[in-house]
C-alpha cells in the first residue's frame, strides 16, 4: 500500500514546493539584472526534499543547511520578504544584510544557518540535538547536505558520535549528482551513500528525491526512531539541480539532454498530477496556489528593494555575544 500523507499537509508541502521555486526563479532575474550581490546556488529541482521533510517538524525544531540553502529556510518557515532581502543585502534580512545567500539563519523558526563550508552543518545539527538530549527535550535536529559534503572528515565525525551518544538527528544527504562539477560516481566510492550508515551503526536508506510519498515515508521512520531516543539515521535523497552549480557555471559537465530529462521528472508537476486525479485539488485550485505564490513574490520584492541598506557604522553590531547577569557563561 502506498505511503499515505494527510490531504492538507500534501497542499501544504505542493504550495512550499511553488514558493521555493518562485523564490529561485526570482533570484536568477535578480542576479541577471545586476541587482544581487555575490553569486547565487540554486535549488530548483531539488524542491521535494526540504518542503516534505520541514512539513513533519515543529517550530522548534533545528535545521542546519548548506551553500544552496534557500529552499531549506522557507520550507523551515522562512519569510519569502526577509529572505530575499538578506540575498539583496538589506537591513531588513535574516541576518540584517550580513549573511547574504549561503548564510542565511533565523533561530526564531529553528534554522541555525546556511554554511558556505562544504560540510559545516553537520556538526552543527549533532550539536543542537546533544543540546536538546541534554536538555531532556524531544526537540529534533536534522542535518542537509550534499553529496560532496557526505566525503568530508567532519560528516563522518558527527556521524559517529551521534550514533554512540544515541542523539535526536536525522542526516538528509541531498544527492544532486554532482560536487561543483564532479560526477558523484567519480568522487564517492559506493553508489548509494546511505550504506555508510552501517559503519556508524545507524539505519540508512536510499529514496527517489524527487517522490514526495518516498521522502515523507523515510523521514517518518527516522523521526520517530530520533524522537523515542534511539539515535540518528541516514536518508540519502537522489535528485537533480536543474541549474548550474551557481549562476553563470558553463555547465560543460553534462549535456542539455540530460538536463531535460530531468526536467520531466519535476516533483512539482509530479505532485500536482497526484493531486489532481486524487480530487484533493482541482486545475483551478492548482493555479490559485501558483498566483498566491506570484504574488507573494511580488511583494517580496517591493519589500527587498524599497528595504534599506545597512548602516556603515553598525558594522559591529551582532558580531559579539554580549555578556549575561551570570558573568558571560
Amino acid at each position: 500500500m502506498k505511503h499515505q500523507i494527510e490531504k492538507e499537509r500534501l497542499v501544504a508541502i505542493y504550495t512550499t514546493m511553488h514558493r521555493i521555486r518562485r523564490f529561485e526563479e526570482k533570484a536568477i532575474q535578480f542576479f541577471e539584472s545586476n541587482r544581487l550581490r555575490g553569486s547565487v546556488h540554486l535549488y530548483i529541482g531539488e524542491e521535494a526534499i526540504a518542503a516534505t521533510v520541514c512539513s513533519r517538524l515543529r517550530k522548534n525544531d533545528y535545521i542546519t543547511s548548506t551553500h544552496r540553502g534557500h529552499g531549506h529556510c522557507i520550507a523551515k518557515g522562512g519569510e519569502l520578504t526577509r529572505t530575499l532581502a538578506e540575498l539583496k543585502g538589506r537591513e531588513t534580512g535574516y541576518c540584517k544584510g550580513r549573511g547574504g545567500s549561503m548564510h542565511i539563519a533565523d533561530p526564531a523558526t529553528g534554522n541555525l544557518g546556511a554554511n558556505a563550508i562544504v560540510g559545516a552543518g553537520v556538526p552543527i545539527a549533532t550539536g543542537a540535538a546533544l543540546s536538546a538530549k541534554l536538555r531532556g527535550t524531544d526537540q529534533l535536529a536534522v542535518s542537509f547536505f550534499g553529496d560532496g559534503a557526505s566525503n568530508q572528515g567532519v560528516t563522518h565525525e558527527a556521524m559517529n558520535m551521534a550514533s554512540v551518544w544515541k542523539l535526536p538527528v536525522v542526516f538528509v544527504c541531498e544527492n544532486n549528482g554532482f560536487g561543483i562539477s564532479v560526477p558523484v560516481a567519480q568522487s564517492t566510492s559506493v553508489p548509494d551513500i546511505s550504506v555508510r550508515a552501517a559503519g556508524y551503526g545507524m539505519p540508512g536508506v536510499t529514496v527517489d528525491g524527487n517522490d514526495v510519498f518516498a521522502i515523507d515515508e523515510a523521514f517518518a521512520a527516522a523521526e520517530a526512531r530520533a524522537r523515542r531516543g534511539e539515535g540518528p539515521s541516514l536518508i540519502e535523497c537522489k535528485t537533480y539541480r536543474w541549474k548550474g552549480h551557481w549562476i553563470g557555471d558553463p555547465e560543460v559537465y553534462r549535456t542539455r539532454e540530460e538536463v531535460e530529462a530531468w526536467k520531466k521528472k519535476c516533483p512539482i508537476a509530479r505532485l500536482e498530477q497526484h493531486l489532481l486525479a486524487q480530487g484533493i485539488l482541482t486545475p483551478a485550485e492548482a493555479s490559485a496556489i501558483a498566483a498566491k505564490v506570484t504574488a507573494e513574490m511580488d511583494a517580496a520584492e517591493k519589500f527587498a528593494e524599497e528595504s534599506p541598506e545597512p548602516d556603515p557604522a553598525r558594522v559591529m553590531d551582532n558580531v559579539f555575544a554580549e555578556s549575561s547577569s551570570a558573568g558571560g557563561r
